[in-house]
């Protein structure tokens, strides 16, 4: 199972580019569910007006995201009239999806954590400190530890530690992420203006279907084989 992290972004762009990343956003999670890829949303920054979103960052578990992301990242333009500017005659607006590298991984190595077995200082009577059960589990990479004493068997101690510290560890990076993410969105300052990947029209988002053609390419082709010969 793959794990990355998409944004969808207005960029600097004004309130209705912000109103297209809400209405892109309802629309991109439909397709998550429909395409059975789990999500969660690891930041989101609303825009000035109600019902806008300026940026907001998801993270995506599932098979194949990558076939699944190449018709979402890029430029995504909805062609449409403002709500907000009742005079303004300007029709096309564009945000971008982009895909975030993520630094740390959200799972830990066996090889990434020391153990050390110690006595257990709980209840058991006179038998509990004459063996060392108990397990202290540290992950080298963040410093984060765990001390496991639930059971007398220093295997399943360890074994429950192991959890734990994924748990620690898990919850740590995502943290991380989000205060990376908290400060990213405004890195897309610039959305690129064309060859959208997706286009919207009209208050209820129809997606404009592309139609392709080669005949460009095919008088490319022509040409380059005309010098040749």
């Amino acid at each position: 199972m793959e794990t990355k992290i998409i944004q969808i972004s207005a960029g600097t762009g004004p309130t209705e580019c912000a109103f297209v990343v809400a209405k892109v956003l309802k629309i991109f999670l439909k397709e998550l569910i429909n395409n059975k890829v789990a999500y969660l949303i690891l930041h989101k920054e609303n825009g000035l007006q109600n019902g806008t979103v300026q940026s907001v960052s998801i993270q995506l578990k599932g098979n194949q995201l990558a076939d699944f992301l190449k018709d979402w990242l890029g430029t995504i333009q909805w062609i449409g009239t403002s709500t907000f500017r009742k005079y303004n005659k300007r029709k096309n607006w564009f945000i971008g999806c982009f895909e975030v590298e993520s630094n740390e991984s959200l799972s830990i190595k066996e090889n990434e954590i020391q153990f050390q077995a110690i006595r257990s200082s709980g209840a058991g009577g006179q038998h509990v400190n004459k063996v060392s059960s108990a397990v202290r589990a540290k992950h080298t990479k963040t410093g984060l530890q765990v001390l496991v004493m639930d059971s007398r068997s220093q295997h399943q101690n360890k074994k429950i530690a192991i959890k734990r510290l994924q748990e620690k560890v898990s919850n740590f990076n995502m943290e991380q992420s989000k205060i990376q993410l908290e400060n990213q969105w405004m890195n897309h300052k610039t959305v690129e203006r064309g060859n959208p990947i997706r286009v919207f029209t009209g208050t209820d988002f129809k997606q404009k279907k592309k139609v392709k053609s080669f005949k460009n390419k095919r008088n490319h082709l022509k040409n380059d084989l005309r010098k040749q010969l």
